[in-house]
């Protein structure tokens, strides 16, 4: 087997392994929710023919049986599967025999899975990091997708801040990045192999925030047994508090009193725990305004605030809009069975005049909607959601009825545009770019410079 083909192996998410009869004996998915859809649980994957699992799949069609019949490779092989429950996916897979002298004793694939337009949600937790996900998580820094002086000062404050155990406190509106960021720090921390454990503290009812957080004792009048809080479960690795100001104010003097102590107490319990774990929490509201409506205690948010990242919306770094466009149009075109290899300009337009108040969840959202209109390999205006568009036109009507036209304004919004458009065209490249706009280089990363769009 030659280095290059080894190499084409890492293109692969999933691992599965079977026995000489084909039944399984150990796999490794990048997204466990494949499960869930085919109608298994995980331990049920194990010790059965690796056929049983679906409808139209036989001991003839079967890659991996092929393999063990034949004991011959098979390479970049497609099939459709269907599911028992009638879920069907689209596996494209490499399949090798397995050797013990001169018995086949086995049979290892590894495979990635495409769906259909309507299962496009599936991917939401895919781990593209597929080492990490070992530890709760599916993100690290590589998914905070940016090209603004902004966010890349962020990034290297992520990268600072990892290597200490300090708290912090992330502050940013919905959609802006906040559990991708605090996967980051936890991924580039130490603690890299413990758990990554979040929680959303707003989602959670107050008559059972506490128990979910400190765990309960066990009670023999009861026999209630001991169940561990999530703070118990994170030990050794990191705590992630989402929207914290969600929480009663008694309670947040009892979790400052962790922070400070490192020490809990199950609910109905008698003695201290001892935990070693880091704490990142976060809220979608000005501190400062939480503070004054009391509904963040002060000595929390500057125990907390030790490390303090503000999160700018998407609307204040749209220069970033051209690298989340390719970022998702590859994602995308990894797992889905349809390609897109472009936006029509009036989509640039309209992506780089809204203004975005879901910031990077909603410009997901909108690539994901258009990928289901999508009818070519090009998304036109009529694929992305009306809001958009419908903004987009108002904008335009609005901007060019006013009384104070001016005409200069007009002229570099035009060129902006212009250059906007350009830029994702040939996916960033500046000589390229220059060369369809018909000017130098040198003119191009002035503008570039004067329009902010680095």
């Amino acid at each position: 087997m030659s280095f290059t083909e080894l190499n084409h192996l890492s293109d692969y998410d999933n691992v599965l392994v079977v026995d000489a009869n084909g039944i399984t004996t150990f796999y490794d998915l990048a997204d466990l929710h494949i499960l869930k859809h085919i109608g298994l649980k995980p331990e049920e994957f194990l010790r059965k023919s690796v056929t049983s699992f679906y409808k139209n799949l036989s001991i003839e069609d079967s890659t991996l049986m092929t393999v063990l019949r034949t004991g011959k490779p098979l390479w970049n092989a497609e099939q459709e599967l269907t599911s028992n429950n009638g879920f069907t996916y689209t596996s494209r897979s490499s399949t090798f025999p397995i050797h013990n002298g001169t018995s086949i004793v086995g049979a290892i694939e590894f495979s990635k899975h495409y769906y259909q337009k309507e299962d496009i949600q599936l991917l939401d937790q895919f781990a593209s990091h597929k080492m990490y996900r070992k530890n709760n998580t599916i993100y690290t820094i590589d998914n905070l997708i940016s090209q603004s002086c902004v966010m890349e000062e962020i990034k290297n404050k992520i990268r600072k801040v990892s290597s200490t155990d300090s708290t912090i406190l992330i502050n940013g509106e919905t959609g802006t990045g906040k559990e991708i960021v605090a996967q980051s720090i936890h991924n580039l921390s130490n603690r890299y192999t413990q758990p990554f454990v979040s929680i959303n503290c707003g989602e959670i009812p107050s008559t059972f925030i506490e128990h979910i957080l400190f765990g309960t004792e066990k009670d023999t009048l009861t026999a209630t047994p001991d169940i561990l809080g999530i703070l118990e479960q994170a030990n050794g690795g990191t705590i992630f508090l989402d929207e914290i100001s969600a929480l009663d104010i008694k309670l947040q003097a009892k979790l400052l009193k962790v922070i400070e102590d490192k020490l809990i107490r199950r609910v109905g319990g008698k003695q201290d725990i001892h935990l070693n774990i880091r704490v990142i929490a976060a809220t979608n509201e000005n501190p400062d305004k939480l503070m004054r409506e009391k509904l963040l205690r002060e000595d929390l948010y500057y125990r907390l605030s030790v490390f303090q990242l503000d999160l700018p919306r998407l609307s204040d770094r749209k220069e970033d809009i051209t690298a989340l466009i390719h970022y998702f149009i590859e994602f995308y075109n990894r797992h889905m069975q349809i390609k897109i290899e472009r936006l029509d300009n009036q989509v640039l337009l309209a992506f780089q005049q809204y203004n975005w108040p879901g910031n990077v969840r909603e410009f997901k959202n909108a690539m994901e909607t258009a990928y289901n209109n999508a009818s070519s390999k090009e998304v036109n205006i009529n694929d992305i959601p009306a809001k958009i568009r419908n903004y987009s036109s108002v904008l335009e009507k609005t901007t060019f009825s006013e009384n104070n036209f001016n005409l200069k304004d007009k002229v570099e919004e035009y060129e902006k545009n212009l250059i906007v458009i350009e830029l994702n065209n040939t996916g960033g490249k500046l000589a390229e770019t220059a060369r369809r706009l018909g000017i130098s280089k040198q003119l191009l990363k002035y503008k570039m410079e004067k329009y902010d769009l680095r």
